[in-house]
């Protein structure tokens, strides 16, 4: 089976990003959060779920963020979400069975 990191870059994201996450936690091998800067409880959160968190300063340029929250991963894919995107159970489904072959 291949391996799955979920990389994220989230900032200010405590009302939505539980959900995120608990959508997907049991799918994928590692998760990755770059934050942008949260003064709210994002980094709580995410904490419950990873210790992988990174600090990276906002320049105006989501590209950056996002390649920064992929050269922190180890697995062989990565997985982008955005904090309120989630996994539906068909969706779940069908990513398992994509991971397994």
């Amino acid at each position: 089976m291949v391996s799955v990191s979920l990389c994220m870059i989230v900032k200010d994201e405590e009302d939505v990003l539980e959900r995120c996450l608990e959508s997907v936690a049991d799918l994928v091998d590692e998760i990755v959060l770059v934050d942008t800067g949260s003064t709210d409880r994002t980094r709580e959160i995410a904490a419950r779920f990873t210790r992988h968190i990174f600090d990276f300063p906002w320049r105006d340029d989501f590209s950056a963020a996002r390649n920064d929250s992929f050269a922190h991963a180890s697995m062989d894919y990565c997985l982008w979400l955005d904090a309120d995107d989630i996994l539906l159970e068909e969706d779940r489904r069908a990513f398992l069975a994509l991971k397994e072959t």
